[in-house]
């Protein structure tokens, strides 16, 4: 197997860094040969056969670093297959509004990556790891601490991706 992955990465208070970790584990485990690096690196895809790319949500979107990795990396990142996570702590339902809210996160980046696998991934919210703001913002929409992440779901996430 040995194929070449990176698992690149946004996020503000770590939980995504956290879930990017165990992916990288997991895959590592079944025989990849994984690379995790935050995005702020700027990682280069040379060398790269697939590619998954993970953001945490603020203000309902991916986070402004990892959409502009995309787009400087677009022409690459679209020869390379690919998938995407989302790690999210609201809208988590199974109801309508729910669904579609999630998916809209995803809109701006589904635009220059059309047709890669979209998971998501329910979050942490520690309001001790958030900025100042940041904690104002989750008490304002009444958020709540918790840690939601399904830890059995990422680890036995596979992207179709890594299947070509």
């Amino acid at each position: 197997m040995n194929k070449r992955i990176l698992i690149a990465y946004a996020t503000r208070a770590g939980s995504t860094a956290e879930v990017a970790a165990v992916l990288g584990e997991s895959l590592s485990s079944r025989g990849f040969a994984v690379h995790v690096r935050p995005v702020k690196e700027e990682p280069s895809l040379e060398g790269y056969q697939a590619a998954l790319l993970g953001s945490a949500i603020r203000m309902g979107a991916w986070l402004p670093e990892m959409v502009k990795y995309i787009k400087a990396n677009q022409a690459a990142l679209q020869s390379l297959p690919s998938a995407l996570f989302t790690v999210h702590i609201l809208n988590t339902g199974q109801d309508a509004a729910s669904r579609a809210a999630r998916l809209a996160y995803l809109n701006p980046v589904r635009l220059l990556l059309p047709g890669a696998e979209e998971v998501f991934f329910t979050g942490k919210m520690d309001f001790s790891r958030l900025s100042f703001v940041d904690r104002l913002i989750a008490k304002a929409v009444k958020a709540a601490e918790s840690d939601q992440r399904d830890w059995p779901k990422i680890r036995s996430w596979i992207p179709a991706a890594l299947n070509t």
